[in-house]
């Protein structure tokens, strides 16, 4: 690698770490762009409409927050996606929940987790400074659904150390272990958005996101 080439990816490298974990350097601004990027847990499915947790949380925060949730979306076929919404929306914040229906479909986690870690890229690409909150989801485990006690799939908290991210971690989980939290077996009902929408708004104050 020649001198020049290495000090531009060492400074792309320091640049992707400052916009990653720890505090932001202002909250974001009633009026915001915000991208929440996933399948049908970030859609709403289990819920009517305007009680999926994006919904939710924009009427809290009062950000303009952009529901990319797909129904039935993997992080493979969501991939595509990522570029043209930046480009559209140009959001001061990215989150970013899916995984679940690769679990489901007995994707190997190690595949899971390259493609959550291509997404990030693709926002990156586009905007390097962009902060990225990752929602972890829980894994596939016929055991721990028998007992109701649902964790986080590791390769969330993996990614979130690798790639310098926000990890929002044992929120899915935890409405999911709650029969009284859940319309099915994968999906929240209002009252299991609702916790949602309390949990994600309680880290984004922590990172700062929120005053």
């Amino acid at each position: 690698m020649q001198r020049r080439d290495f000090i531009q990816f060492m400074g792309l490298a320091a640049l992707m770490a400052a916009c990653g974990r720890g505090k932001v350097r202002a909250p974001l601004s009633q009026g915001a762009t915000v991208l929440a990027f996933g399948d049908s847990v970030t859609y709403g499915m289990g819920a009517a409409r305007g009680e999926d947790w994006p919904s939710l949380l924009a009427r809290r925060t009062r950000w303009k927050i952009v529901n990319a949730g797909v129904p039935g979306d993997t992080t493979e076929a969501a991939l595509p996606r990522v570029a043209p919404l930046m480009d559209q929306h140009e959001p001061e914040l990215v989150i970013v929940e899916i995984g679940g229906n690769d679990f489901l479909n007995r994707r190997p986690p190690k595949i899971v987790k390259e493609n959550l870690r291509q997404i990030v890229l693709h926002i990156r690409r586009h905007n390097a400074e962009t902060p990225i909150a990752l929602i972890a989801v829980p894994e596939l485990s016929l055991f721990n659904a028998l007992v109701q006690r649902l964790s986080d799939s590791p390769i969330y908290a993996e990614l979130a150390r690798e790639s310098n991210l926000w990890l929002i971690d044992s929120v899915f989980s935890d409405v999911l272990s709650d029969r009284a939290l859940r319309s099915d077996q994968v999906h929240p009902n209002a009252r299991g958005y609702r916790q949602m929408a309390d949990r994600i708004e309680g880290a984004l104050r922590k990172f700062g996101f929120i005053s």
